[in-house]
C-alpha cells in the first residue's frame, strides 16, 4: 500500500507541474495581448518571456491558434469572475443587473492602460475566418445572453417593463462600452466612467416601471 501510494503521488507531480506551466504561459500570453494585441501573442515570444524553449510552449498547446483559444478562454475565465460572479450574489432583478454593468464598466476602466480582449480582439479578428474569430464570436454571444438573462429577470420583478426592447438595450449596452473603450484608449480621455454610469442608468430608466 505505501509503494503504490508513493508511485501515485510520483504520477501527480508531473500533472501539477505541468498544470502550473501552463497557467504561467496564460499568464504571460494575456499580458502580452493586454499590449500588443492576440497577433502579438506568439510562441517564440512567450518562450523568451518565460525561458522556456519554443517546443516546451508548444507541448502544452500543440499550435499557436491553440494557445490563441486558451489564451481567449482564460481571459473569459477572469472577466466571468470579476464581473458575473459577485453580481449573482445579489437578488435577482435591478440590483444584480445594475451590480453586472457597474462591475463590467469598472472593469473596463482598469484595463483602459491595456485594453479588453473582447473589443481588441474583435476589431483583430472581426474579418478574420477561423477558429480563434469563432471563439471570439461565441465568447461574446455568450456574454449577450447573460445581460438578456439578467434583463429578462428585471421582468420577472416588474422592475422593467415587459415590453422592453431585449435586443436594443443589450445593443446600447454594448455601444457604450465600445464608446468607452475608443473614449479612453483612442482620445486618451480620462472622463469615461463618470460619463458611463450617467449614460447606462439612463438607458435603464427608460425602460423601468413606474410605481
Amino acid at each position: 500500500m505505501a509503494i503504490t501510494n508513493s508511485t501515485s503521488s510520483n504520477e501527480r507531480t508531473p500533472v501539477r507541474k505541468g498544470e502550473q506551466t501552463r497557467a504561467a504561459i496564460l499568464d504571460a500570453a494575456l499580458e502580452v495581448a493586454a499590449r500588443d494585441g492576440l497577433e502579438g501573442v506568439t510562441i517564440g515570444i512567450l518562450a523568451d518571456r518565460l525561458s522556456m524553449s519554443k517546443s516546451g510552449v508548444f507541448s502544452h498547446f500543440g499550435s499557436r491558434e491553440e494557445l490563441l483559444i486558451a489564451t481567449l478562454k482564460e481571459y473569459e475565465v477572469r472577466f466571468l469572475n470579476d464581473v458575473l460572479k459577485p453580481a449573482v450574489l445579489l437578488p435577482r432583478g435591478l440590483e444584480r443587473l445594475k451590480a453586472i454593468l457597474g462591475n463590467w464598466f469598472n472593469r473596463l476602466g482598469q484595463e483602459t492602460e491595456h485594453g479588453c480582449l473582447y473589443i481588441s480582439g474583435g476589431v483583430e479578428y472581426d474579418d478574420r475566418p477561423g477558429a480563434v474569430r469563432e471563439e471570439l464570436v461565441r465568447m461574446i454571444a455568450d456574454w449577450e445572453k447573460e445581460l438578456e438573462r439578467a434583463i429578462r429577470q428585471c421582468f420577472e420583478t416588474k422592475e422593467l417593463v415587459d415590453d422592453a426592447p431585449i435586443d436594443l438595450v443589450i445593443f446600447e449596452l454594448y455601444g457604450l462600452a465600445l464608446g468607452f473603450h475608443h473614449n479612453a484608449r483612442l482620445m486618451g480621455r480620462n472622463n469615461g466612467p463618470a460619463l458611463i454610469r450617467q449614460v447606462f442608468e439612463r438607458i435603464l430608466n427608460q425602460y423601468q416601471r413606474v410605481a
